[in-house]
């Protein structure tokens, strides 16, 4: 299904009559000529003057709502890159400033104070000098002409000149101005890995021993833990990390009269940070030019988030004298961080580096804002700042650190506080900003050069160059542990510290690989000969599923297409479904619901489509039954932990395939008897879900993608409508590549691939691409929704990239001219 599909979308477009002259600067290509501009006749075309334009510029929109930005210098082409981030963007990059800085309080009252509070806690304090020059040497000047370019736009709406988004309209406020500082001191967006399980590893310890925590996460490489000498895990309270949870969740809103920015219950934040161990990551790959039908490298990537509307990314071209990008990135951020140059292609996934730490304090009874450091006592930094709040005068915020980090906690009965030390603090780890470095680099030594000052997130970058050369390096902040593996909370007394942090050649990396291609997707990748013990990079990853089967299909595929690369990343086969069905194949039962659901998957090609009945089956089961079932039978006094945590599976499948004593005295029967209790139930949520005709079930009526807008709840039924997109039925699961996550509750999706890439390198216009729900903001364009059913249906789009092609696609020219 999906092979046709694509190839009707990519055949659906030609470039044809096409008479552009370029010119070229350093090989790349540059502003056209005006006068043989040529653009289709029915292309919208409009002008203006923007004050800070410093010459004549035009940003082109293709019918896909992808904007291609050509300016006359450096400049003009990052100061329209904000400015049209503005256009296009403008409520959800003002709110993400709003919400980085600590400032929603502001704008939406008095119950945002606490998650101001938060979010301030997590800010850069550090040298700004020294951040700047983490990212490289044009770091701060891309800022400041990104940033002008907002401010340019915003400016224009406060005084009038252009019309106030509906958003702000709707929840009565205003648009910011910005600082260059804004777009780097925001660190709460970032990913920094395991601290939540931490926590949770405190918890199962504290109820019922380290072991029982196998059943939990694997941890990878193959790795004892132990309990850190001075801790005591039963200390560590359950809601430790509740202003962590508000520092790190999107902004909600309520209808008037109900809280929005309430704590979550804390077993539901560590279930869900749990979770983001196989939601939050990606896949990449790259091929190298013998091994694809065209004789050219293929790029793919499709990075996984919470899905949002607007979209988390933005694709964007960006065009001037020396530089030619396009690709995705964070609409709020300069640059793009996937894409490529024309020259080289890159793209991520994360690369599970644990780069946070939980640290318990002993407090001075005799002063609280004293912890022991060192055998003596050592003073808190407290800093107070004052925040204006809607409605009310301006309250005074306390904030206090430690020589690690911001104090999240503090258990005044028992003296402890506790504190987390997160690579967030250092300079150079505003999340995603160190691409602005990397994508312009124009060979392999250049892109290890940008990649030696990369900090955060930790990425796997696959890299592919028009020369044919492929490559894969991991880049991040990796801290050096040398008395301690990261995986509990420690004292915070002087005996765990980082040593400083690990250099890029101390991580792997691999060029021009024998095999012809290389894949991450989260995966525990590091070599069977890495000295793990001292160089302790993480032990907690994504399970392997969806490598395994991307590894499979580029290991089969001689001859690899883009059709075929397409294909690949709507590929929903299971692997894990694979496994468990080889379980079940010599059980029966005389239970009705059971024989059901064996009949079902016995026969299943393990692949989750969105018309399977035994998909539903399958993912619910392991969703809420195997686990809970498998975890009260094995380890009674951590089930109700471990059954909280359905990113658990991975970890109880291999104890399914080899039961051990942890079974009882016959480990094989009782197994058996697990697998089909649990499925029993499974059924049964399945029949009192989708009826009690198995030919009317379906995964896709359970699992639907429905894109609610944050501020759905302030709004009246209608607006609420236009701001929502779907409910759309689609296939796919967390574990196959085809990545969609959903909730426990009612199976709706929550996370996946929004974007997914396929670049042909060399032959750009022949890459493709697709952002979901759409391109633009506005709840009233056509861009906002026109790429969801492309989506769901594993379409894309052409990611065009010379000028004569964008031009031939054009459906909007925008002519500006310095006021």
């Amino acid at each position: 299904m999906h092979k046709s599909l694509t190839r009707a979308v990519r055949s659906s477009f030609c470039v044809a009559g096409i008479t552009a002259s370029l010119i070229t600067v350093s090989g790349l290509p540059a502003v056209a000529r005006e006068a043989k501009e040529t653009l289709p006749p029915a292309a919208r075309v409009s002008s203006a003057t923007v004050a800070g334009l410093q010459a004549p510029a035009r940003i082109l929109v293709d019918v896909w709502g992808i904007p291609h930005i050509y300016a006359g210098n450096e400049h003009d082409v990052f100061f329209l890159q904000g400015f049209n981030a503005a256009r296009d963007r403008l409520w959800q990059i003002d709110l993400w400033r709003k919400r980085g800085l600590g400032l929603l309080a502001k704008d939406f009252g008095p119950s945002y104070v606490e998650q101001d509070r938060a979010l301030r806690l997590f800010l850069y304090r550090g040298d700004m000098t020294a951040e700047w020059a983490a990212y490289g040497p044009k770091a701060k000047t891309y800022a400041e002409a990104f940033v002008a370019g907002i401010n340019a736009y915003v400016a224009d709406v406060r005084e009038g000149g252009r019309p106030l988004p509906m958003e702000f309209r709707l929840a009565g406020t205003q648009p910011d101005l910005w600082s260059a500082e804004d777009v780097v001191r925001v660190r709460s967006h970032g990913l920094t890995r395991n601290v939540a399980s931490e926590v949770r590893r405190a918890e199962v310890a504290c109820a019922a021993g380290l072991e029982a925590d196998r059943l939990r996460v694997k941890l990878e490489p193959p790795w004892t833990t132990k309990v850190p000498d001075g801790l005591d895990p039963c200390s560590v309270p359950k809601g430790v990390l509740a202003l962590y949870d508000l520092a790190t969740r999107p902004v909600a809103f309520a209808a008037p009269g109900q809280k929005a920015a309430m704590l979550h219950d804390p077993d539901t934040f560590l279930t869900e940070a749990a979770a983001q161990r196989d939601t939050i990551g990606s896949n990449n790959w790259v091929v190298a030019a013998s091994r694809t039908a065209t004789g050219r490298p293929i790029l793919a990537n499709d990075p996984h988030r919470e899905h949002s509307v607007p979209s988390l990314r933005y694709i964007v071209g960006l065009n001037a004298p020396g530089l030619s990008v396009i690709g995705a990135g964070e609409p709020a951020l300069p640059g793009i961080s996937i894409g490529h140059n024309g020259t080289i292609a890159f793209g991520l996934t994360i690369f599970n580096v644990d780069q946070e730490d939980l640290y318990v304090y002993e407090l001075n009874p005799a002063d609280p804002n004293q912890y022991r450091y060192n055998g003596g006592w050592e003073s808190m930094r407290v800093v107070h700042e004052k925040e204006d709040v809607k409605g009310e005068g301006a309250r005074d915020l306390e904030l206090k650190f430690t020589r690690h980090g911001p104090v999240l906690f503090v258990d005044e009965a028992s003296h402890r506080a506790f504190a987390i030390r997160s690579v967030w603090f250092e300079p150079g780890t505003s999340a995603y900003f160190g691409s602005s470095d990397y994508m312009t680099a124009r060979d392999w030594n250049g892109f290890l050069t940008a990649m030696r000052r990369w900090g955060a997130p930790s990425e796997n970058q696959v890299y592919a160059d028009v020369k044919g050369n492929i490559g894969w390096v991991p880049g991040g902040k990796t801290p050096r542990r040398v008395s301690y593996d990261g995986l509990m909370p420690v004292p915070g007394d002087g005996r765990y510290e980082w040593k400083g942090f690990l250099t890029l050649d101390e991580l792997p990396r691999v060029y021009r690989p024998e095999q012809g291609w290389f894949a991450s997707a989260n995966q525990m990748n590091l070599p069977p000969d890495y000295p793990v013990a001292e160089r302790k990079v993480g032990f907690e990853w994504s399970d392997a599923a969806r490598w395994q089967r991307i590894a499979e299909v580029l290991g089969a595929n001689t001859k690899m297409t883009l059709a075929d690369a397409m294909d690949l990343q709507n590929d929903d086969t299971t692997m894990l479904g694979r496994r468990l069905v080889a379980l079940l194949k010599p059980l029966s039962s005389d239970d009705a619901n059971v024989r059901r659901g064996l009949d079902l998957l016995k026969g299943w090609d393990a692949r989750d489509t969105a018309d399977s009945a035994a998909a539903a089956v399958f993912e619910v089961w392991i969703a809420n039954h195997l686990g809970a079932t498998v975890a009260k039978a094995v380890a009674p006094k951590a089930a109700d932990v471990i059954a909280l945590d359905p990113a658990s599976i991975p970890a109880i499948v291999p104890l399914l395939e080899k039961p051990d004593e942890g079974f009882g005295s016959d480990p094989a029967a009782a197994r058996d008897r697990l697998l089909l209790t649990s499925l029993g139930e499974a059924v049964a949520e399945v029949t009192a879900k989708l009826g009690d005709d198995p030919s009317r079930w379906a995964w896709g009526k359970l699992h639907r993608a429905l894109f609610t807008h944050a501020l759905a709840p302030l709004a009246d039924k209608a607006t609420a409508a236009q701001l929502t997109v779907g409910p759309l039925a689609f296939a796919g699961a967390a574990n196959v590549p085809r990545a969609a996550t959903y909730r426990r509750t009612d199976y709706q999706l929550t996370a996946g691939a929004s974007f997914r890439m396929v670049l042909d390198v060399g032959n750009w216009d022949a890459s493709r691409v697709i952002n979901t729900p759409g391109q633009s903001g506005d709840p009233y364009s056509p861009h906002y929704r026109d790429l969801a059913p492309l989506w769901a249906a594993g379409s894309y789009v052409p990611l065009l990239y010379s000028r004569a092609a964008v031009e031939a696609a054009t459906a909007e020219a925008i002519v500006l001219t310095p006021r």
